[in-house]
């Protein structure tokens, strides 16, 4: 009895063109991903709290530029108010970063549309 040839694609077929063409699609996004990380370093998030108290401005590296504080905005007879102080500016700065990361993860799903970097093994470095 003769035996049967099973029906799958020899290797080096017509399947091996999509490879490239995926390699290629990834290395641009990746190169797309890189460039937006960069530009993230400059792209800033301004958060004010405390009914304008307090302004951080960060970037979208999470690096906090600059921090404002309005102490006509503060009360400074009330014994309290260093501590409200450290209070709204823990405030701010957790603001500040949850902002500048929504902000960073949504112009990666704008390179990525949506897929799950983490799927693909480290191939594109994140």
């Amino acid at each position: 009895m003769a035996k049967r040839r099973s029906g799958g694609m020899p290797s080096g077929g017509a399947g091996g063109g999509g490879n490239m063409a995926l390699m290629k699609q990834l290395q641009k996004m990746q190169e797309e991903m890189e460039a937006a990380q960069e530009a993230l370093g400059s792209e800033t998030v301004e958060v004010s709290v405390g009914g304008g108290a307090i302004k951080i401005v960060i970037t979208g590296h999470q690096r906090v530029q600059s921090i404002e504080i309005d102490k006509e905005a503060l009360d400074l007879e009330d014994e309290d108010w260093l501590t409200d102080l450290q209070d709204l500016l823990v405030a701010a700065v957790n603001q500040a970063v949850e902002q500048s990361q929504a902000m960073a993860a949504q112009r990666m799903e704008g390179i990525s549309g949506g897929l799950d970097m983490g799927g693909l093994g480290g191939l594109l470095g994140g």
